[in-house]
């Protein structure tokens, strides 16, 4: 299960990243705009959540010896996923700018947990 945890914060990291990117391209040009930029977002977004509740079972089930920090970059992430949902609707004249920012935001503390851990 650890090992699944640790494949699957590079998965997080790689995904948010490049997501971020695609939406803030997709901010400057409009050809970029396309559906499946928020199907892969969503995905994306997902695996954060399924990420912060397998570390969650991770501590609780195994008692592993956490670096207090990297749980606390988790539940940010996990907020940031749900602060970022919130103000869609109010930033929708920058809704790129919000997914790509915020993608980027992700895969940053994905980094920082992950070399906290290593």
């Amino acid at each position: 299960m650890r090992n699944l945890h640790e494949i699957l914060g590079w998965v997080v990291i790689v995904s948010n990243g490049f997501v971020g990117f695609w939406a803030l391209a997709a901010h400057k040009n409009e050809q970029l705009r396309h559906p499946s930029l928020w199907i892969a977002t969503g995905f994306a977004q997902i695996l954060v959540l399924l990420q912060v509740l397998l570390g969650v079972f991770l501590f609780a089930a195994q008692d592993i010896a956490v670096e207090q920090f990297h749980m606390f970059y988790g539940f940010v992430a996990m907020i940031t996923v749900g602060l970022i949902y919130s103000y869609r609707h109010q930033l929708r004249d920058h809704l790129y700018a919000l997914y790509g920012g915020g993608g980027l935001f992700l895969m940053g503390l994905g980094l920082r947990a992950s070399f906290l851990q290593g």
